[in-house]
């Protein structure tokens, strides 16, 4: 199966994209779990990695964040190289990984307090940090809650408040809703959504379908390749398929057979 032909985005000529991959590959000894990835996410803009459990979407998060060292290819988060520049492209950068991260046995506000001195955020401004972004994810009135009183789909929003505490403009959520039950999965999809307000390019790593908006951009990666990347419209289209899930299905049984014969 050929990759769409769609592009996620052009290169900007006023600025540079949110993130830009370009030729990312990466093994595991002889498995080969990513395959000449490219794309790029632009900014104020939502886009959804698309693939099953084991497609290579944590280890390309990996790749973003500097868990793993870049060996084959090149990553840019607001034209800042990861690997040559990491200081200048981290600092730029929001992650809320799969794993929750949050200590439980003290209070939403200690936790931001205790994340804002890890990004060198003094108190005075970081104060005035936690009330914005606990604004943005509708949890001021938790404030001093402990986290352990929380539901899961509350954890889960005062994660994404603590990845915004230091304003990047590039925001990484691996599975995010992973867990959540329907209602709290579209509360935390509209409050991320309403980011692009604000400029900030998301990349949202899912294999749920119906986490996928008309109006988004994605990435279909599968067995560690790109198979279509592009708007939603221009994707399904690509595949002749009448929906995403359609073309989603198309796209990975297409490569599935022929990976097989080969």
């Amino acid at each position: 199966m050929n990759e769409a032909t769609a592009t996620v985005s052009d290169t900007d000529t006023a600025a540079p994209a949110a993130l830009d991959v370009l030729g990312v590959g990466h093994r595991y000894g002889a498995r080969v779990a990513l395959r000449d990835v490219s794309f790029s996410v632009r900014p104020a803009s939502f886009t959804v990695l698309l693939g099953l459990n084991g497609a290579g979407k944590s280890t390309l998060f990996s790749l973003i964040t500097r868990l793993y060292a870049i060996r084959e290819g090149r990553i840019r988060i607001l034209g800042h190289d990861v690997a040559r520049e990491p200081g200048a492209a981290l600092s730029q950068l929001g992650v809320v990984f799969q794993s929750r991260a949050l200590d439980v046995d003290i209070s939403v506000q200690q936790n931001l307090i205790y994340h804002a001195a890890l990004h060198g955020i003094g108190r005075r401004k970081a104060d005035e940090q936690i009330a914005r972004v606990l604004t943005l994810v509708d949890l001021t009135d938790r404030r001093h809650e402990r986290v352990n009183n929380l539901s899961g789909g509350q954890m889960r929003r005062v994660e994404i408040a603590r990845a915004l505490l230091h304003q990047p403009q590039l925001l990484l959520l691996d599975e995010p809703t992973v867990g959540l039950d329907i209602k709290s999965r579209a509360d935390i999809l509209g409050h991320v959504r309403r980011l692009l307000q604000s400029g900030i390019g998301v990349l949202w790593a899912t294999h749920l379908i119906d986490e996928v908006g008309d109006n988004d951009d994605v990435v279909v990666l599968h067995n560690g390749r790109v198979l279509a990347k592009g708007a939603v419209g221009s994707v399904v289209a690509t595949a002749n398929a009448p929906n995403i899930g359609s073309a989603f299905t198309r796209l990975t049984q297409a490569d599935t057979v022929a990976g097989a014969g080969a």
